[in-house]
Order: C-alpha cells, then structure tokens, then sequence
C-alpha cells in the first residue's frame, strides 16, 4: 500500500511538472523577445536587482519583452498561472519588488527608443535609462526634470512622481506627463491621457510603479533646455547642525530657478553639504549664496556654469563618463516634510556611525503650484523630501535596518516618498497617497480585478 501510493504521488508530480514546463515553453514560443529561465547561461546575470540586499531573490523566469504584445502575454500567462509578476524598467526598486520570488519578471530594458519631434514632444520607451535620455534631449535642445542616478529606468522613476534637480522651476517629471501606453491584465494594450480613461492616467500619475498595469512608453512635453549654474558647498568638521538649520531657514525664500539639497553623512562628528542648481542671472545666485554664508560660513564654494546636458551629466556622477555600476547593498525609507526638522536631532542619529546619511530636497516652487489630487502625487505642499539611506557595508543587514528605523521615526512626520519604497514603513498606503489613496484604489480595483499585479505594498 505505501508503495503503491508514493509511487502514485510521484507520478501525479511529474505530470503537474511537465505541465508546468509546456506552459513556459508555450510562453517562450509565443514572446518575440527571450524568456530566461533557471539554468539559461544568462539567468543570474538578468535576474540581478540593483539592490543586492535582494541578490538571493530567484524568479520562475525573466521575460526579456521586444515590444508590447511581449508584455501582454506575460500578464496573460501570470493571470492564467496564478504566479507573481513585476514589471521591471531600470531594476532600482528600492525594496527588490520588480523581482519577484518564484515569479515573472516583465523586463522592459529593450522598449528604450527616443524620438523628439520639431515640437519638443518626446516618445520614450519605458525602459529608457535617465542618463541615455538626458543626452538624447541635450542633442535635441530640450529639458525633462526627472531623476539624476543614471541608470534608472524612465518607468518607474515617473509612475511614482519623478523628484528632479531642476523641479522648482519645471515642476515634477509626471506634470510633463501628456500620454501613456500601457497593457492593463486581461486586455489589450492602450493609450491613455486626459481625456482616454482620465481616471487611469491620473493615476499613471504618482501611483506608483507595479499598479494598475505595465507602461510601455511614455509621451512627454519637454522645454527648452537653459544654461544651468551648480554649484557645491563644503563645511568644517562639527558644523552639521549649524547648516542643516540655515538650510532649512534659507530655502523657504529662494527663487524657482534655485534648487539645493542638504545632505548629512554619518561620522564623528558627521559631514554636511550642499550642492544644487540655479537657471538665472549670474550675479543673482552670487547673491543668494552669500545670503547663506552669511548664516554659516562655508570653508569651499564652487560655482561651474553648464550647458544642460552637461550638468544632468554632472548629478549623474557622469563627467567625464559613467562609472561602471552593478548595484550596491542598502536599505533606505523617505519622509516628506511639511514643516523643518530638528537639525540636532538629525545629527545625533549619525554622530559616530559608520555608514548612513539623510539628504535633503528642496520642494516649493512649480511643484507646489499643482492641486495634490490634480494627479495622484498628493505631497504638494511639501517644503522638502528626506531621503534615508543606510549602505549594507561593513554592518549586517539588521543594524542597517535598525539604523534606518532610528533616522526614518526620527526625522518625524508620518508621509514619505514612493519612489523611496521601503517595506517596512509605517502605514505606508497613508503615507504614500495620503488623501488620494481611496480614488486610487477604485482605479486599481477597476484595471486589475483579479490582482494579477499584487505585490506587498501594492495598490491592488
């Protein structure tokens, strides 16, 4: 009897496993592009998050997608199949979810053609990597505020708002946003905008990446690309508090064209500075930053006019080129600050650590002159974000964490940054979406009844 029924169990396994092979071999049959499974000679070089905290992750496959009909098959085969699946555009997601465990991955990195018409409209394809786009539109003549680390994916960078070094005056990549398309589970791919399913666009729009569907391209208004002055502040040992308090006190009355960040590094005692960029007359930024020295006296200050395309390339840590980057281990979590922190507190959370730092953006300007539900970025009015971030080198992944808690809960406020996606955010549907949140759960209900798209911080 026992006999008979292993043997029984066995066979029964065999038969779901062979199914279970026909239908990835149908999948790679129907795909123009290449689906990569465990043991293909390229699976542990396409599975690779960015961040390696999550090198250990092992999805089902990786489907390298040639185009948009790639990309709908792969949510009809996850819906069929009932597994994971994550679309993937630059692989930076903070917390390792465009890679999921035993799942699909819709690699988007082929979908990265540009075009940019006589009237500065660009098509970009949704894996599109930052610094390949900002050389395409300096070629062109034209600006797109958006991110600065240059091998993020287009994609999510804009699905979750798009925090740029030029936003106070151009505003947030998505308020540049005028089309999508994108395949929503279970049915064809789209178009969509303001007047096509405006309810799915507006939420496109600062939903975040992995909701509601997976985009295949972008269309984008984009404006004419000015000369850029930045300019990079440094200061004495011991005086973080000092300028993280005048920072703060000295942006909330600074023009558009001004954007700065203040950023704070572990160390005994920490380090503090501040770089950012101005689109104006010369002689006016001489004047705002002498108006900051005069609060706190900096020991270098360099100011290096640019072309646009050569000061997108200078954030990205691209001059003279791009360094090689494979990724790094980390942990990181947002806040967004309606009102200044305590520069002391601040501080104290990394005075003698070893690894971890807190960098401040500026916000005001043209991103606050959009309504926070006008698109579903609801953080508006926000005077700054607070990026945390902790390298997993030399500590272990748990001190990391608790070192991330301590400088996430200590900055305050309860609202943070999608982009900054972190897993172990309090009330993070909250603190993402605010006010938005229930509008864009109807939108998530509506276009992915069956959560084909879940994942643990997604809106489905």
């Amino acid at each position: 009897m026992g006999f008979g029924r292993r043997t029984f169990i066995q066979a029964t396994a065999l038969v779901g496993l062979a199914a279970w092979e026909r239908d990835w071999d149908r999948l790679r049959r129907g795909l123009t592009g290449r689906l990569v499974l465990p043991g293909d000679d390229v699976y542990d070089t396409v599975r690779r998050p960015y961040n390696t905290v999550y090198a250990h992750r092992r999805p089902a496959a990786v489907a390298l997608c040639a185009d948009e009909s790639d990309v709908a098959r792969c949510l009809d085969f996850a819906a069929r199949e009932r597994i994971p699946v994550a679309a993937r555009s630059g692989g930076h997601s903070y917390a390792g979810y465009s890679v999921p465990e035993h799942g699909l991955v819709v690699d988007l990195s082929a979908l990265r053609a540009i075009r940019v018409d006589h009237r500065g409209r660009a098509e970009v394809g949704a894996g599109t990597r930052m610094i390949d786009l900002y050389d395409e539109l300096a070629r062109a003549g034209r600006l797109l505020p958006a991110g600065s680390c240059p091998t993020v994916g287009i994609g999510g960078l804009t699905l979750g708002g798009g925090i740029s070094v030029v936003g106070r005056r151009y505003g947030l990549t998505i308020d540049h946003l005028r089309a999508a398309r994108v395949v929503t589970p279970g049915d064809r791919p789209r178009r969509t905008d303001d007047h096509t399913e405006p309810d799915l666009f507006w939420a496109l729009r600062g939903g975040g990446g992995g909701n509601f569907g997976v985009v295949t391209s972008f269309t984008f208004d984009t404006a004419p690309a000015p000369d850029v002055a930045v300019f990079v502040l440094r200061f004495p040992a011991g005086a973080a508090t000092d300028v993280l308090g005048a920072w703060q006190e000295w942006v909330l009355d600074t023009p558009d064209g001004l954007w700065s960040a203040c950023d704070v590094g572990a160390g005994s005692p920490p380090s503090v500075t501040v770089a950012g960029s101005w689109i104006g007359p010369d002689g006016e930024l001489d004047r705002l930053l002498d108006r900051f020295a005069a609060k706190v006296a900096p020991t270098e200050r360099t100011v290096l006019p640019m072309d646009y395309g050569t000061a997108m390339r200078f954030f990205a840590g691209c001059l003279p080129a791009c360094q090689p980057d494979d990724g790094s281990p980390f942990v990181a979590s947002s806040r967004m600050l309606h009102r200044p922190v305590e520069p002391a507190r601040v501080v104290s959370l990394l005075a003698g650590r070893r690894t971890g730092r807190v960098q401040f953006d500026t916000f005001g300007g043209a991103i606050a002159r959009v309504r926070p539900d006008a698109t579903a970025f609801p953080h508006r009015h926000a005077i700054s974000s607070a990026q945390a971030y902790v390298d997993v080198v030399g500590v272990s992944e748990a001190e990391a964490r608790r070192l991330l808690a301590d400088l996430r809960d200590g900055i305050g406020h309860d609202t943070g940054y999608v982009n900054y996606i972190d897993p172990d955010m309090p009330d993070w549907p909250t603190a993402y979406y605010g006010r938005n949140l229930p509008r864009l759960r109807r939108v998530a209900r509506r276009y992915d009844p069956d959560r084909v798209l879940a994942f643990p911080q997604g809106l489905a």
